[in-house]
């Protein structure tokens, strides 16, 4: 697929300039959390492209993972996290990040976060393929809401870091093998130069390639596309986690219910009221994510009906409505009681597992970039992300990566000039529907590269996005639609082509035409990377289609 190096045109010598010792890209938990690991003596800049509670972060329901009863042990919850990532998790990474938990917890408490308590303790709850209570809420079901107030506060108070909100960051700045900065459009249109030391990237999810998706507007991809551009190595892109309960009612904005329902013991119910997970696994509802949604799909198809439903009525009436505000809020505008009405729900687009490939600290296959949360491929989710481990990454991985950058900044040069970088207006400028692409592209993937895939069906899905991308990518837009549709596009792209390669089932990656796992062949990663060279393509030309490379599961870890 031929797409350009750049999405915009510029000259240095005319562009507006910022200078920072750290630049974060993202303002979700991730990338507060890293922007407040930097020194007070350097400067951050964190952008993030709406206003800052509007995040992934902020509309998580679920909670934070983390061993603190007494008798929990980190042993528990190191091995239910690599028994659901599907034999592909780091163990050196799920072990550091599941250890720092209950100080990262901690540290929330002390920065103002109000977690829910019962007779004075926290009140820990459990969920989908944890053996024990282990998971911290707030406001009930508005994990992330709480979270985010108390970081966002503690990020407005700190005197180095400057934020800007609704600044869109079209791609990186990189030359001679290492990144200088961003590209970055301000809300009133124009483009700045932002030079930085060290880049962070911490810019969220994917959802939006889907139609069926839990995610905010805002997750477009931007992340894992514009690092594409720049080179960037990208890691196991066929892995996306879809959450089983989306509420799905036709026409109106799909919402998820929180894995903790089923945590509180509500059922899963076909059309003919049938309980059917126990059918599955003999975990029945509290089974891992991939489990109960791949179940879901099967029994949908089995009735002939386009959802299955939730049923808490044998629970607790005014505990129910209680434990869950928001959803009893969001259903009640349908007509719908959860405490007595089945809930209608099919599985969405949740969670991001591959992108930008990380090591231990942060850093990418790129010098001078750094990378954290879910537009990162850490080696902590393997093939299936265990229940509230991704806020738990993205505190972990923001503080290691803002940590090291900080240090990195720190040591390197003390200067800051802006270097010489100049690319040309490179395509077609006429009238384009953006909406009715990105429509067509999201049908397609929810179709083609959903919860079941086959051969057939990923050869077709990839066929079109590169049709689709062949006019695309060479038009040149001046609005944030046009360049989220470009990302988006990339995104599937890369999507489609592991999905395709990967000729097995793991985790949340289901091949009807492969359906059992194949450990003998694909224990493995998948790397998808595009050759960059000094930052623009070589001679000059648009970049092509990536080479998709394997990596042995042992290699994961690269540094301490």
């Amino acid at each position: 697929m031929i797409t350009p190096r750049y999405l915009l045109p510029f000259d240095s010598r005319r562009a507006l300039h910022r200078f920072t010792d750290v630049l974060v890209i993202g303002g979700g938990l991730a990338g507060l959390r890293a922007a407040n690991a930097v020194e007070p003596n350097l400067s951050v800049l964190v952008v993030t492209k709406d206003e800052l509670r509007e995040s992934n972060s902020n509309y998580a329901q679920g909670g934070i993972a983390g061993v603190l009863d007494p008798e929990d042990c980190f042993d528990d919850h190191i091995r239910d996290t690599l028994i659901a990532g599907g034999n592909l998790c780091d163990p050196a990474v799920v072990a550091r990040v599941i250890h720092e938990g209950p100080r990262r917890i901690e540290e929330l408490i002390h920065w103002g976060t109000q977690f829910d308590k019962s007779e004075g303790e926290l009140a820990l709850g459990r969920e989908g393929g944890h053996s024990h209570e282990r998971i911290v809420h707030a406001m009930g079901d508005a994990t992330g809401r709480e979270v985010m107030r108390a970081v966002i506060a503690r990020s407005r108070e700190a005197a180095n870091i400057d934020i800007w909100e609704n600044a869109f960051t079209v791609d990186l700045l990189s030359q001679e093998g290492r990144c200088h900065g961003a590209i970055i459009v301000t809300s009133d249109g124009r483009p700045t130069m932002v030079w930085a030391k060290e880049t962070i990237l911490c810019t969220g999810g994917v959802g939006q390639v889907y139609r069926e998706s839990t995610n905010p507007p805002v997750a477009t991809g931007d992340g894992t596309s514009l690092a594409y551009r720049a080179g960037v190595e990208l890691r196991d892109m066929e892995f996306i986690q879809f959450h089983p309960t989306v509420l799905y009612i036709a026409g109106s904005s799909r919402s998820l219910i929180t894995e903790a329902v089923r945590g509180d013991g509500a059922y899963l119910r076909d059309s003919t009221g049938h309980r059917f997970m126990p059918d599955y696994d003999s975990r029945g509802e509290l089974a891992p994510r991939d489990v109960v949604s791949q179940s879901i799909v099967n029994q949908m198809n089995e009735t002939a009906h386009p959802c299955v439903y939730l049923d808490l009525s044998h629970l607790n009436a005014e505990h129910v409505r209680a434990r869950f505000p928001g959803i009893a809020e969001t259903c009640g505008k349908f007509g719908l009681d959860i405490a007595t009405d089945r809930i209608p729900v099919r599985p969405g687009a949740h969670y991001m597992i591959g992108g930008v490939r990380v090591d231990m600290l942060g850093r990418t296959s790129l010098p001078g970039l750094w990378a954290a949360g879910e537009a990162t491929s850490s080696g902590l989710h393997g093939a299936n992300r265990l229940a509230s481990n991704s806020l738990l990454e993205g505190l972990v991985y923001g503080a290691h990566a803002g940590e090291a950058a900080s240090r990195s900044a720190a040591e390197g040069p003390h200067k800051m000039v802006a270097r010489r970088i100049q690319h040309a207006d490179h395509t077609l400028n006429e009238s384009f529907d953006v909406a009715d692409v990105r429509v067509s592209l999201k049908s397609l993937m929810g179709r083609l590269v959903g919860v079941q895939r086959d051969a057939e069906g990923l050869r077709q899905a990839d066929g079109q996005i590169r049709s689709l991308a062949a006019y695309v990518m060479r038009h040149q837009f001046n609005s944030v639609e046009g360049w989220e549709l470009q990302n988006l596009l990339l995104t599937a792209h890369c999507m489609a082509s592991s999905a395709l390669a990967r000729t097995e089932s793991r985790g949340v990656h289901l091949r009807s035409d492969f359906p059992q796992p194949d450990d003998v062949n694909w224990r493995c990663h998948l790397s998808i990377q595009v050759d960059v060279d000094g930052g623009m393509p070589r001679k000059g030309e648009p970049m092509t289609s990536p080479i998709i490379l394997r990596e042995t599961n042992e290699a994961d870890s690269t540094a301490d």
